[in-house]
């Protein structure tokens, strides 16, 4: 069977083990646990039951990853998306006024829409259409993000709604543990120690627990309720279909998770060194996002904090297949997530932002018209706290920089479409 595992996930081409996937797989799962409990909460204000919001939660995270670990062989992590949970619940829901059966048929659409896009030439011609500057841009500004999440989860930096930042209690128990646990953490990772960020974690947890910010206790198991996760399961609603706003609206969801996508994907894979793997990957992305809708959820994207596994030595579609497993596994286990503080997972958060910083190097400088929307981009990722919203302003000024300068023939005539989608994404959220 090892043999034979060894063999479908291509372990020794890609130079890793079955030990070292598991480890990378835990890992990983560490890292995106939060989603569970963050991504029902969200879900829960568009009037979806916090149970049946944690379970659509956990099972979509365990189908994308699945899908991933055997379709694209590669240890990226889908789960529901941070930022597309906001807009379909504060944007579609909430100012939009459609209901979440009739929203989660916008998801449905929109996972049609990407899935055509991913399993035709479409996705070629839009990745190519992408300047290196840009995608370069979309991966450091998520690094950025990264850290300022880091931080913010250990209380070093707080904010209200993410757009006043503060310094917070440099003195707390959490903030102490979690300036200690980022100094182990980079050293065990210069060092290159075996399992270096798992054993940060598990130093981390206990340091916090010592220092009295994190408590081992609430760990037990409990069954969920899947009485109340069957009124959300294939819950959709085509009532405003003949409404050209649901259509509209689709489209621009759609257009979001395609390209915050794309960009996500572009930056594991470069990570990898394995370009060649962004296909299958957004093929399992786009099969993802269509189930998303029928399990009761928001869109999945292929998570950013599958960074968090590459840089332990996930390589291949096991490390997305364990991380898949212990989603599954804790459908029984759910309070045992609350454990691991965030002292313990900041760390490595912020680590990897700035092992993502390092790809600044790429953009070229010389050119303004090329610096100036991939700056715009690492700036307001990180700003807007919205990965889309970055990516729109560069999306849009590249283009139109290009032309004003007389260097319109540079640009890819798909691009131009794509700002034109970007902006009236903008106007339709912002404006409608």
């Amino acid at each position: 069977m090892v043999i034979h595992m060894g063999r479908f996930f291509k372990l020794q081409q890609y130079d890793t083990t079955i030990g070292k996937e598991i480890s990378a797989g835990l890992i990983s799962y560490i890292t995106v646990a939060y989603i569970i409990i963050v991504n029902a909460t969200i879900l829960a204000v568009a009037g979806i039951p916090m149970e049946a919001g944690i379970i659509a939660t956990i099972l979509t995270s365990f189908i994308g990853c699945l899908i991933m670990g055997i379709w694209g062989n590669t240890p990226l992590l889908i789960i529901p998306g941070m930022g597309l949970n906001a807009m379909f619940t504060y944007t579609i829901v909430q100012s939009g006024g459609f209901s979440w059966q009739e929203a989660l048929a916008m998801v449905l659409v929109s996972g049609l829409i990407f899935v055509i896009i991913a399993f035709t030439p479409l996705a070629n011609v839009i990745t190519s259409a992408i300047p290196n500057s840009l995608k370069e841009a979309i991966t450091i500004g998520i690094g950025i993000l990264l850290i300022l999440i880091g931080f913010e989860n250990a209380g070093i930096i707080t904010s209200a709604d993410h757009t006043l930042l503060a310094i917070g209690d440099l003195s707390s128990p959490t903030v102490i543990a979690t300036f200690i646990g980022l100094i182990i953490t980079i050293l065990l990772f210069i060092k290159n120690v075996p399992g270096n960020l798992l054993l940060s974690i598990i130093i981390t947890s206990f340091l916090s627990i010592w220092l009295g910010g994190a408590t081992f206790e609430g760990g037990s198991f409990s069954m969920p309720n899947f009485h109340e996760y069957l009124g959300v399961f294939g819950q959709i609603s085509w009532g405003q279909a003949g409404n050209i706003i649901f259509w509209l609206t689709s489209l621009s969801f759609a257009m979001v998770i395609v390209f915050e996508n794309i960009g996500l994907i572009h930056g594991h894979s470069k990570m990898l060194n394995r370009p060649e793997s962004s296909k299958k990957s957004l093929q399992a992305t786009a099969i993802s996002v269509l189930s998303s809708g029928i399990f009761g959820t928001s869109p999945t994207v292929a998570s950013v904090e599958a960074a968090a596994g590459i840089t332990a030595g996930g390589r291949t579609g096991l490390t997305s297949i364990v991380t898949g497993l212990m989603f599954l596994i804790s459908i029984l286990f759910i309070p045992v997530i609350k454990i691991v503080p965030s002292s313990a997972v900041s760390p490595i958060l912020i680590l990897i932002g700035l092992l993502m910083l390092q790809n600044i190097v790429h953009i070229s400088m010389e050119d303004l018209t090329e610096s100036f929307p991939a700056l715009l981009i690492i700036v307001l990722i990180p700003l807007t706290y919205s990965i889309a919203d970055g990516m729109a302003v560069g999306f849009i000024l590249y283009p139109l920089i290009k032309l004003l300068m007389g260097k319109g023939k540079e640009i890819h005539p798909a691009l131009y479409m794509i700002a034109i989608l970007f902006m009236s994404n903008f106007v339709i959220q912002y404006v409608f």
